[in-house]
């Protein structure tokens, strides 16, 4: 679409009109499905099913964030199910390197996310065997929070950190703030509400070109 890369949430789409919420953003560059165990996060989302009938409506990306406790034990599932990207949190429990392995090893993208209040050297380690990397702008496990400013600095670092590697950032973005993501050194967005909530999607107000 742009320079930036729109990964609509379906967390926030509305489940009951799946496929005309979903056809809604084929204009998108990837979709992202928010996994939640009610463990890691206080919510509870979906799981493998759900993903594998998204797979089914749609040719796009499906990028699988795994706000799970225990993510080791659920690639193969996802997988099968049709996704194309896998993240997992640096704060969950396991070995990240044998997952992150395992993940890769089944033809697919693996990505290391992190919260908010996480310092951005937790993940230093692992960033030369991932995809790519996630930083969430609000607390994870519900939608329709309001972005925390603080996480503009921390983009930065995490681009000075990171180097070339992808960073996507996830909660509480709006059009207006795809310039100062950016600018920071996000590569690809994740808008949810803001995103769902437009009847008309107006997709001009979520593409950004260099100028």
């Amino acid at each position: 679409m742009g320079n930036i890369k729109i990964a609509p949430s379906l967390l926030a789409a509305d489940w009951g009109h799946l496929a005309t919420e979903v056809a809604r953003v084929e204009q998108a560059d990837l979709l992202h499905l928010d996994v939640m165990d009610g463990h890691f996060v206080p919510n509870i989302s979906f799981g493998p099913n759900f993903v594998k009938t998204v797979r089914g409506l749609t040719k796009l990306p499906l990028s699988v964030h795994l706000m799970v406790s225990r993510p080791s034990e659920l690639i193969e599932d996802f997988v099968h199910a049709g996704a194309d990207k896998l993240t997992i949190h640096v704060e969950a429990e396991g070995d990240h390197y044998r997952t992150i392995s395992a993940i890769r090893d089944s033809g697919i993208e693996a990505g290391i996310a992190m919260s908010p209040a996480t310092p951005v050297g937790s993940v230093e380690e692992l960033l030369p065997i991932v995809d790519f990397v996630l930083l969430m702008t609000v607390s994870p496990g519900f939608g329709g929070q309001a972005f925390i400013p603080q996480m503009l600095e921390k983009i930065s670092r995490m681009r000075s950190l990171a180097g070339q590697l992808p960073i996507a950032v996830d909660g509480g973005i709006t059009p207006e703030l795809l310039g100062d993501v950016a600018k920071a050194g996000a590569n690809i967005v994740v808008a949810g509400s803001a995103l769902f909530r437009e009847k008309q999607i107006n997709w001009n107000r979520w593409q950004l070109y260099e100028s």
